[in-house]
């Protein structure tokens, strides 16, 4: 196995072996990645405009042979190719522990409290992190409704409502006891994708992430009953047929969030058996965008405190850069003091980046290009102070981690890096969540401190 980490350049790890099934991936735009010529392969979040740093250009990794050199963006999770299996953990993750900053973010952005995991295997894998995911891929689905499929039934009864089975009446019903063998073919919701989904659920009760995943929230347990009330058919030792049964993907026009679940499920089912398809030389495995994930898991903290976080998706709190035109822009964070106002007193973007190594004094293009954005939605809103959050490594106690610029020129703003530390000494999960919650309330009081919330008042 290759381990690395995300925005690294790494040519320590041991190549020897991999070096043509690494090319295979080298390169490979996430924008290429179909769900028809990737099965196996899980993009999250699924759809590229979901990300504001991702879009068709962006890859998976760079793998350069002379000399043997990785490269990684953004880009976290699993990917295999035959016998190579590459891991990309968090920069944040140590050599010898789990990733338990990525298990953090994923449990607060997908509302799935994970106490502890300490109780799973040494060796982390996709295995443990698909669970995640699947409270969302089910929600989605049901919001459709249940996949409902023809199915034939074999009956043997007195109430004949089908084409009776000559050969299995005679079989079955000599001497005649007034029973008739027949089959029926009904539009029913107890069918072979239901049927495979059940069987994710009682798969990942045996789990401690997959438990917390199936209990954490309301809205899931009622979906998980609802499957379970329309699979009255179970049986566990069907598994292997289920999953034999949906090899061939849902191609339903209207239900389609249910192909991805599907295709989720049989992720989870046959971990230990992922390739593509029969294939060895295809690609298997789970990728998650780091800087989504971060920006996503700020906005657990700062909506609570009055942050707005607009949405290209949904089109929510779009603003326009241009009266005469539709050019449109949608800041990481904005807080506005009224309602519908079209002026922000803050505004605030997310970077996925150890930006602590970035000082404003530095001439250079790359340092530079990381303030240009928040800088120009401070000049759109008029507002005077601008923040970028970023993670970091440092004590969380330590207000080094806090740099504000004063930006040249009539606007006569300030902008101000602010971090969140994420620890590095917890031995074990639990641990780990109790030194990030104290770390939010350090990070979240600097923030009012900043922005002097508790002297401001707004006009309604």
């Amino acid at each position: 196995m290759i381990r690395t980490t995300d925005n690294t350049r790494n040519t320590k790890c041991a190549f020897a072996g991999h070096e043509e099934n690494l090319r295979k991936i080298s390169g490979v735009k996430l924008a290429d990645l179909k769900p028809d010529d990737y099965p196996h392969l899980l993009l999250f979040p699924r759809d590229l405009s979901k990300s504001r740093d991702l879009d068709e250009s962006s890859v998976i990794c760079h793998f350069d042979s002379y000399p043997p050199t990785l490269r990684t963006r953004n880009i976290m999770g699993f990917v295999g190719v035959g016998d190579t299996s590459l891991t990309i953990a968090s920069r944040f993750a140590r050599d010898d522990k789990r990733d338990f900053f990525l298990h953090y973010m994923l449990g607060k952005v997908l509302s799935i409290n994970v106490v502890n995991l300490d109780t799973l295997t040494d060796s982390e894998g996709i295995e443990d992190f698909l669970p995640y995911l699947f409270p969302g891929f089910l929600q989605k689905a049901l919001n459709q409704g249940l996949l409902r499929q023809y199915r034939t039934f074999h009956y043997n009864d007195a109430n004949i409502r089908g084409v009776i089975d000559v050969q299995r009446h005679i079989r079955q019903n000599i001497p005649f006891a007034g029973k008739v063998a027949y089959n029926t073919r009904e539009y029913t919701a107890n069918n072979a994708v239901t049927q495979l989904v059940r069987h994710t659920i009682d798969h990942l009760r045996a789990n401690v992430i997959g438990r917390a995943a199936l209990t954490s929230r309301a809205e899931t347990r009622g979906n998980v009953q609802i499957v379970e009330e329309h699979t009255p058919s179970y049986n566990r030792n069907d598994r292997a047929k289920i999953i034999r049964l949906n090899l061939k993907p849902v191609t339903h026009p209207y239900f389609t969030e249910w192909r991805p679940l599907q295709k989720l499920c049989l992720q989870i089912l046959r971990y230990e058996k992922i390739s593509f398809g029969e294939d060895k030389d295809k690609v298997h495995g789970l990728l998650l965008d780091g800087a989504w994930l971060w920006e996503e898991y700020l906005n657990t903290m700062l909506a609570s405190n009055g942050w707005d976080h607009p949405d290209n998706r949904t089109r929510s709190g779009v603003r326009k850069l241009f009266k005469e035109c539709n050019q449109t822009l949608y800041p990481d964070f904005i807080k506005s003091c009224k309602s519908n106002d079209d002026s922000a007193k803050w505004v605030a973007d997310a970077k996925y980046m150890f930006l602590d190594k970035y000082k404003g004094q530095e001439d250079s293009d790359k340092t530079v290009a990381v303030y240009y954005k928040t800088i120009t939605y401070m000049y759109r809103f008029g507002s005077k102070h601008g923040f970028l959050f970023f993670p970091f490594t440092g004590d969380a106690d330590n207000r080094k981690d806090k740099d504000t610029l004063t930006i040249a020129g009539p606007l006569a703003g300030k902008l101000t890096k602010l971090g969140l530390s994420v620890p590095q000494s917890a031995d074990c999960f639990s641990t780990f969540s109790t030194f990030m919650r104290k770390n939010e309330t350090v990070f979240l009081n600097r923030l009012k401190g900043l922005t002097g919330e508790g002297d401001i008042h707004c006009d309604n």
